[in-house]
């Protein structure tokens, strides 16, 4: 499981059992369903606010969709366990996610654009849990940084969709630039089409009985949630609190600049992880993420929007690898799945708490996303003083 190998023995090789193979794989399936399919609309969003004239409110509906499409898909995770372990169910996500993204310019509707961001994020969460669930069960025994590689597959087709946008915003609108990321979901999904797939780490281990493993299971689920919580609201208003303090620094040049910086974050957090504890990296993370957060919001210029652009790139990977691979080691069944639902409640609950404040800029709503996280690093440290392995 990840982070928990700290040795780097390498497991038995058989047939087609390259473990680049199943990171390559992997992190294209994860480019697809979070890189491009969940995140393209954050650069997508300013060309359609100016050019097919969405409200913002409109705008933060569609995203609240998504956000609710993601939460049912972990549910449905949860509930019905045989979809984590089937290649349909990644093919057929993979497909749908793609059609999502095409079918977006076919239609000026906002009833529209919600219901295909709401199925969007079904299909966003189900490959998300079906590549992560088959990293962790493929690549046990290998060296962790494998999985780190597989993870910036996200950062990956954030860079990728970033760019893409970036070019077409300025030669073309909004609808060429998602027919563009549909194009790119396809190519990537030929990449990760022959994925292997099949029981998760987390599901073929017995339910702990000992109250002490399911408190540091509900510390570590605290600590994500909260960090759902503030990561989207980082993930919803950074871009556009950047326009705002940097005024000579494009938000898309930013968002490109975080999903750089999320392309190697997971290996190096799966180095370090050699040399600390999963626990103490995970609460380092959470303060340069809150850190990186805050910076916009209490200054202004240039320099401090590209080192929190960066900051949040370098650390949502991978605290979302690191909580992962402790709810992994810690043996709880459907970890995977459980710890994206509390994920993506905090999604939800984001930008519900920050609306009100964002009326006239975004510094109250960073700083709030920045208490989360801080919050999320206290969750994180209990855990570590509790757990003697975490």
């Amino acid at each position: 499981m990840f982070f928990a190998m700290k040795s780097r023995q390498m497991a038995p090789k058989g047939p087609n059992s390259s473990p680049w193979i199943v990171v390559g794989q992997a992190a294209a399936a994860l480019a697809v369903g979070m890189g491009v399919g969940r995140f393209v609309y954050t650069p997508v969003l300013p060309l359609m606010i100016a050019q097919a004239h969405v409200s913002q409110q409109a705008a933060g509906l569609i995203a609240t969709a998504n956000y609710f499409g993601y939460l049912l898909g972990a549910i449905a995770g949860i509930i019905v366990p045989r979809l984590l372990q089937s290649t349909l169910t990644l093919r057929t996500s993979l497909v749908v996610l793609t059609v999502t993204l095409a079918g977006m310019p076919l239609t000026d509707n906002v009833t529209d654009w919600l219901l295909l961001r709401l199925v969007a994020g079904v299909a966003s969460a189900l490959i998300f849990i079906v590549a992560a669930s088959s990293m962790f069960r493929r690549l046990h025994g290998y060296g962790s940084h494998l999985i780190g590689w597989g993870f910036g597959g996200v950062g990956a087709g954030i860079a990728a969709s970033g760019f893409l946008v970036l070019l077409l915003g300025r030669v073309s609108n909004w609808n060429a630039a998602w027919f563009a990321s549909a194009v790119l979901a396809a190519i990537l999904s030929t990449l990760c089409w022959t994925l292997k797939t099949g029981p998760p780490v987390s599901t073929t281990t017995v339910t702990p009985t000992h109250p002490g493993p399911l408190l540091w299971f509900v510390l570590i689920l605290i600590s994500y949630s909260l960090e759902g919580v503030g990561y989207i609201v980082a993930g919803t208003f950074l871009v556009a609190a950047i326009d705002q303090s940097a005024p000579g620094l494009t938000g898309a040049n930013a968002w490109t600049l975080v999903g750089l910086a999320a392309l190697p974050s997971t290996a190096f957090w799966a180095w370090l992880a050699y040399r600390f504890r999963r626990a103490t990296l995970l609460i380092a993370a959470l303060v340069a993420q809150a850190i990186g957060i805050a910076l916009p919001a209490l200054f202004g210029g240039a320099a401090p929007a590209l080192i929190s652009a960066f900051l949040f790139g370098a650390t949502f990977l991978g605290i979302a690898t690191l909580a992962l691979a402790i709810g992994s080691h810690l043996r709880f069944p459907r970890a995977t799945a459980l710890l994206t639902t509390g994920y993506s409640v905090g999604q939800i609950l984001g930008p519900l708490i920050v609306t009100p404040f964002v009326s006239h800029g975004y510094r109250e709503a960073l700083l709030l996303g920045a208490a989360a996280v801080v919050a999320a690093a206290a969750a994180a440290g209990t855990l570590r003083m509790k757990a003697p392995d975490a």
